[in-house]
């Protein structure tokens, strides 16, 4: 009998009359991620009211969300519209954005099926060896856990990224009421990023859950001889699906924020710097790829990033949790626990919608920013008032996470944990998201002290800008690394590794709020483009500009949530791996008795030569990636600055806005973005996919140990400098353009030297927020993903110590 089976006898008398069995468990998650999705439809018919093909018949209704005329429907555009009426450009431009992000992701995706059908081929290969054989049953399982997580992962992007394009137009229509355009304008926004918050949940915990069910009619986890090695195997394969998550999301976070990027900043330089026209002016050929980028990369890429840690955090947990006997013994609802958290993450975030579309809407730009922070604190506290409830009915009352084992044995030891100590842990990662977002906020809103600095700096140029933007950048990931520190020291000492993966689960637990609020930004962005675009009046851009301010800010807020998300998931991922490294070596131990005989019982000593190379190996890595990614960007943006000079050079009239002259080449730009997006997404991705298998198969599982830690480490606070220093500089160069900021008495508008300077600032801040410092996320989670789905093939070879063998310095005597 294996050591777990030795161990089975023990029992813990079940004393919680809460719900425990299968069918408690199965119900509760299956209702809520219907529920999740059935409330994604709804909030997808309210969007689909405002139509774009009937304008000015039903005006608009008390609520001011229903077809309401353009404001200026009668007017002709200004100067470069061609005098066509704003509405039928309005659609024209509306289905040009459309067509090119279809394009894009139809594109990326097919690279996508085709890796997941790769890939998972070698997941099945690698995986199945384990101890100088082949079991092929693990492999299968793990490969089909891959490629259901890589595919939920294309769905989830998919699905976003049509909503939030369905809903841009739609909310520029709702923007041109006067008598409720605030309201109109940010329910529709907010309603749409809502769609894909609540849909990507319910799919997500469907399909895992499904998934494990699965999983369990091979692994039975009630056989009362081999429910303890089930329970961990079953886990262990499920590990799949967040590395097939996490997967897709690099190529989305990179392809796309690639894509975004190179248009942005390419139209940028080509537009408001070299020509001095205004940002998504009509006759700029780059403001379509512009707009496509929004959806691309903040919609598409952000909802396969949050997918991927929502898997990565849940297959930690699981996998942690399986060790434990108590919570074996108490049975299937204790095991999938952590899919409850996120289940109950579902009913408090859709109460929690309605106090910004219903109870307390946006009436005014005042209320922007503050609707979108009660959202965050709503569903925090909420969620914190039903947690205990949730862990009485579902955990043991008692149990205990093994660590180790006692010297001149294997008899494990481990943290005893109780139902007070996981709603501590679940509590800290819940309420530690919140304080990250409120302290993001703080650093890139316009509203606060930081990025207003940041904006008066520009008095003295461009460079002053961008010190002080750096500055900012660096000084923000102050208390966030300080609230993740705290986060980890009280999880860590309450519940070991299980309390690390329970405090990042709780940081995601109200996961469809905090996607409503991110993917409500590129929605205004897009809406206040497409404004610009169709010659809307100035008091329409002026709403989405607003709102657009605001979704700046909330997309930093999302992006901080993300990171800090990340580093506690990649932390738990450590977790799983360490347990996994554990479990394996002492199932191969035959005979031995004493910890001390059986190498990497005990984990893996961060101390030693090998793992503290590699850490140093790992801190680097980040630096590594954000150097490709930004050359990636730059090298896009030349070729689009090139196109677009070409075009204005080449099409008489463009420039100049001639009635009657050719349209802009807006396929072109649309092509240079694609392809550099496609092409230069590749080598990032396999620097971070073949960095651990690499250092796993030539050095062994310690320096695979080093290489994790040292790239979280590095890559937490690399990506919330690059993130926050990026999300300060677009808030300060909105702050000038809004006519707030005034030397000497005179307001610094658009056209001036400081709004000049803050562009520069703006567009060089472009790609830290949104294609560096977005994608470390990925990097940070990936490699750990990485190393738990092939831990058992790291340590089939040589002992767990690699091809080269590097054995540890010290060994017990």
């Amino acid at each position: 009998a294996s050591w777990k089976e030795k161990r089975g006898r023990e029992r813990e008398t079940q004393t919680n009359m809460g719900l425990h069995n299968a069918g408690a468990a199965s119900a509760f998650i299956f209702i809520a991620g219907f529920v999740g999705l059935l409330f994604a439809l709804f909030l997808f018919m309210q969007v689909k009211k405002i139509r774009l093909d009937t304008f000015g018949k039903g005006g608009a209704g008390p609520n001011g969300s229903l077809n309401v005329p353009l404001v200026g429907h009668e007017a002709k555009a200004e100067a470069g519209h061609g005098g066509e009426d704003p509405s039928q450009t309005l659609v024209t431009i509306y289905e040009a954005i459309r067509e090119g992000a279809d394009a894009f992701l139809f594109a990326e995706y097919r690279i996508c099926f085709a890796f997941i059908v790769i890939f998972g081929l070698i997941v099945f290969i690698l995986v199945s060896h384990s101890s100088d054989t082949f079991h092929w049953g693990v492999g299968a399982l793990t490969a089909t856990s891959f490629a259901v997580g890589g595919t939920t992962s294309i769905l989830s992007g998919f699905i976003g990224m049509r909503v939030a394009v369905f809903a841009n137009a739609r909310t520029t229509v709702a923007a041109c009421d006067p008598a409720n355009g605030w309201t109109g304008a940010f329910n529709t926004a907010f309603r749409a990023g809502g769609v894909m918050g609540f849909c990507l949940c319910g799919l997500a915990l469907l399909m895992c859950y499904c998934l494990c069910l699965l999983f369990s009619l091979h692994y039975d986890t009630t056989d009362e001889i081999k429910k303890y090695d089930n329970a961990v195997k079953l886990f262990e394969a499920m590990a799949g699906y967040g590395l097939g998550g996490s997967s897709i999301a690099m190529f989305g976070r990179v392809g796309g924020g690639i894509y975004t990027k190179a248009a942005d900043v390419g139209a940028d330089l080509a537009g408001k710097v070299v020509e001095d026209i205004p940002e998504d002016d009509p006759r700029n050929p780059a403001t379509i790829a512009d707009n496509v980028g929004d959806n691309v990369g903040d919609v598409a890429g952000m909802g396969s990033d949050l997918f991927g840690s929502f898997a990565e955090a849940t297959c930690a947990a699981l996998i942690v949790g399986s060790n434990s006997i108590a919570i074996v013994d108490k049975g299937w609802g204790a095991l999938t626990f952590p899919l409850v958290i996120s289940a109950t993450g579902i009913f408090v975030c859709l109460v929690t919608s309605f106090v910004a579309t219903n109870i307390k809407p946006v009436k005014a730009e005042a209320d922007v920013e503050n609707v979108l922070k009660t959202q965050i604190g709503v569903s925090t506290v909420l969620l914190t008032a039903v947690l205990y409830p949730i862990i009485q009915a579902f955990l043991p009352s008692h149990f205990v996470i093994e660590q180790g084992f006692v010297p001149g044995s294997l008899e494990p030891i481990g943290i005893h944990c109780n139902h007070t100590k996981v709603f501590f842990c679940i509590a800290a990662g819940l309420w530690g998201g919140c304080i990250i977002g409120f302290i993001t906020e703080y650093f890139t809103s316009h509203s606060y002290e930081p990025t207003r600095e940041v904006a008066r700096s520009t008095e003295t140029g461009a460079a002053t800008n961008i010190i002080y933007g750096l500055a900012l950048g660096y000084k923000s990931a102050i208390i966030p690394v300080t609230v993740l520190a705290v986060d980890i020291f009280v999880a860590f000492k309450l519940c070991g590794m299980y309390g690390i993966a329970l405090a990042a689960l709780g940081m995601l637990s109200n996961l469809a709020t905090c996607l409503a609020i991110d993917v409500y930004g590129p929605v205004c962005d897009n809406a206040g483009g497409i404004a610009e675009m169709s010659g809307l009046p100035a008091e329409v851009r002026q709403k989405t500009d607003a709102l657009d301010a605001a979704g700046n800010t909330t997309a930093a807020v999302g992006k901080g949530f993300a990171i800090g998300s990340a580093a506690l998931v990649s932390l738990a991922l450590f977790g799983a791996f360490v347990t996994r490294v554990q479990t394996h070596a002492v199932n191969e131990a035959k005979g031995a008795k004493d910890a001390k005989d059986v190498p990497l019982a005990n984990g893996v000593n961060i101390l030693e030569p090998i793992a503290f190379a590699s850490l140093v190996m790992g801190a680097m890595l980040p630096y590594w990636f954000t150097a490709m990614t930004m050359k990636s960007v730059g090298t896009a943006a030349m070729e689009m600055v090139k196109e677009v000079a070409r075009q204005f050079r080449e099409i008489p009239g463009l420039l100049q806005g001639t009635p009657g002259h050719a349209p802009p080449d807006h396929a072109a730009c649309i092509k240079i973005s694609t392809d550099a997006s496609l092409r230069e997404m590749i080598l990032p991705g396999a620097l971070v996919m073949l960095s651990p298998i690499i250092f796993g198969i030539l050095f062994g599982v310690s320096s695979v140990c080093g290489l994790l830690a040292g790239g979280m480490v590095s890559g937490v606070q690399l990506a919330i400098s690059q993130s926050n220093t990026g999300g300060a500089w677009d808030n300060a160069k909105k702050y000038v353009e809004r006519g707030d900021l005034v030397f000497e008495g005179v307001v610094q508008g658009k056209g001036s030297e400081a709004h000049k300077a803050a562009v520069v600032g703006d567009t060089v801040g472009d790609p830290l927020k949104d294609t560096s410092g977005p994608a470390l996320n990925i990097l940070m989670k990936l490699m750990a993903i990485i190393s738990v789905v092939f831990a058992d093939f790291f340590m089939s070879i040589r002992g767990g110590y690699g091809a080269f063998k590097i054995t540890p310095n010290m060994k017990a005597e």
